[in-house]
């Protein structure tokens, strides 16, 4: 009989990231986009406070 492989759990590291999207308007057109990251959450308030 095969064994069966049981999936262990992870270390808990994703925890302590968070994506972040920000709206961005575009300078030539006007028009909107969205830039989005994955950070650490001790660097979420610099990625939003930059231009």
């Amino acid at each position: 009989m095969a064994k069966k492989t049981v999936a262990k759990g992870s270390k808990g590291g994703a925890k302590d990231f968070t994506k972040v999207i920000k709206m961005v308007k575009s300078e030539k057109t006007g028009a909107y986009s969205f830039k989005e990251e994955i950070l650490p959450k001790e660097k979420v308030n610099e990625f939003l406070s930059k231009n």
